[in-house]
């Protein structure tokens, strides 16, 4: 089974459906769900997506740890980020990422836009 089928399948159960009900809000057959659960069939992005609303849960849920991990066992994409920027200023960024609340961050993360892009900043 496909980490993303078996993330499907964990999140229908725990959403207390059957494939049947699923497959009737996404608008695909039941057969097709099934596929999916076994790691017999992929969804493509679109189906994550409607799956993902029917299940009322962000589609990186499904997504989770189907990504590939670096030799660290990292997420891959992190461990370049890391490597990008380096170890230093990676250790940087997360100690005072952590220490924001999610409305400080999202105020960061737009300040960071507006000054990458030479807008206003408020």
């Amino acid at each position: 089974m496909s980490k993303i089928g078996h993330n499907i399948k964990a999140c229908r159960e725990r959403a207390n459906i059957t494939q049947q009900q699923l497959a009737l809000k996404v608008r695909v057959g039941t057969g097709t769900i099934a596929k999916y659960e076994n790691g017999d069939q992929i969804p493509d992005t679109q189906t994550v997506l409607k799956i993902s609303t029917a299940l009322d849960i962000p589609a990186s849920e499904l997504l989770e740890q189907e990504l590939q991990k670096g030799q660290s066992g990292i997420d891959y994409e992190i461990e370049q980020l890391v490597r990008e920027i380096g170890t230093k200023k990676a250790k940087l960024i997360l100690r005072k990422a952590k220490e924001f609340s999610e409305e400080d961050f999202l105020r960061v993360m737009q300040m960071l836009f507006e000054i990458k892009y030479d807008q206003k900043v408020l």
